[in-house]
């Protein structure tokens, strides 16, 4: 009998050790080649789609995230650029005609959400068509003019355009970009009639600045990231920046407020967002790696190269945030006659 029952303690120890030794190798499977918990996403190459060409600071910032996801989840993630509409074909594809599976994602902006939405009563994406996942940059918008041009300062600038207003012209992805946007604010608040000035329209920053340089378009007004390049290279020259304080970037650029031009609020932003329906896994894989991401010293360093500030915010956070700019911006294009 005591030969039965040691046999049968035996056997006992050898399932619980087999037990023990299957739950471990199940936790270590779903460990992510970075460390990070893998779980059952993603399990394919994933599509970071960006509404602009190759260049932009949307597209800056998706290539630095699809590099640093790749390597943490050890599946790539592959950036697509997908111009036109003024980021709304990009917008469209990933939010309402691409599979909800969370494997396609859009690099979300101000132009594509609370811009398009303020600027259009019937958009063809509207915000409840995403789930806001997290923003990752937020950066000032600088007001370039070609190298040679005649004004130095914003109010050199100021007194030109309101005499000619006719003769300006500016670049925007569209009537519901970033640009146009700057610009209407800009205008106003030095007194231009902003109905008299002409857009040309352009894919976005790489094609806008220099469009600019070289005679094409008389401003462009986009983020100090993007036009960081053409500025260092001479091509064009900032008359100022919409911020409260000078940019790291160009300290000897003068703020909009120090020329004593105010009330311009207009600000550049690009995160992460999902089409509604996506996967909770999948939204808060990407929201928990993107909070990990901003505070990687590698990655940091990386958006400072680029001269992109770096500003996370979680899914919350950033629906609020888009919520409330929303407000702001309907406001401001119902005023200056700019909602279609």
């Amino acid at each position: 009998m005591k030969t039965i029952s040691m046999k049968k303690n035996l056997l006992k120890s050898m399932m619980a050790m087999l037990l023990t030794l299957s739950l471990t190798l199940i936790g270590c499977s779903a460990i992510a080649p970075g460390g990070g918990s893998k779980s059952d996403y993603p399990k394919k190459p994933v599509a970071y789609i960006v509404p602009f060409a190759a260049g932009g600071g949307v597209d800056l910032v998706a290539r630095a995230v699809a590099e640093y996801a790749g390597k943490e989840w050890g599946q790539p993630v592959n950036v697509v650029n997908k111009t036109g509409g003024g980021g709304t074909i990009a917008a469209e594809y990933a939010l309402k005609q691409a599979n909800k599976d969370g494997y396609t994602i859009l690099g979300d902006n101000v132009s594509t959400t609370s811009m398009l939405v303020s600027g259009m009563s019937n958009p063809p994406v509207k915000l409840e068509d995403r789930i806001f996942t997290s923003r990752v940059a937020l950066d000032p918008i600088a007001f370039v003019v070609k190298s040679d041009a005649p004004w130095n300062t914003l109010q050199e600038f100021a007194q030109w355009v309101k005499q000619n207003p006719a003769q300006l012209t500016w670049t925007s992805v569209g009537p519901a970009g970033t640009s146009a946007f700057a610009m209407a604010d800009l205008l106003t608040a030095i007194g231009a009639d902003y109905s008299k000035t002409r857009m040309v329209v352009t894919t976005g920053a790489a094609d806008s600045i220099p469009k600019v340089a070289g005679g094409h378009a008389v401003m462009a007004s986009h983020t100090v990231a993007e036009v960081y390049p053409m500025v260092a290279a001479g091509k064009v020259k900032v008359l100022g920046v919409a911020a409260a304080k000078r940019s790291q970037y160009l300290p000897d650029v003068p703020t909009l407020e120090e020329q004593g031009i105010r009330g311009v609020t207009v600000k550049w932003w690009t995160g992460v967002s999902l089409p509604a329906g996506a996967p909770d896994q999948a939204v808060k894989n990407w929201e928990s790696l993107l909070a990990k991401m901003t505070k990687d010293p590698v990655f940091l360093e990386k958006m400072k190269n680029l001269h992109i500030e770096v500003s996370y915010l979680n899914s919350t956070e950033f629906t609020k945030f888009v919520q409330d700019e929303t407000k702001t911006y309907t406001q401001l294009a119902t005023e200056r006659k700019m909602r279609k």
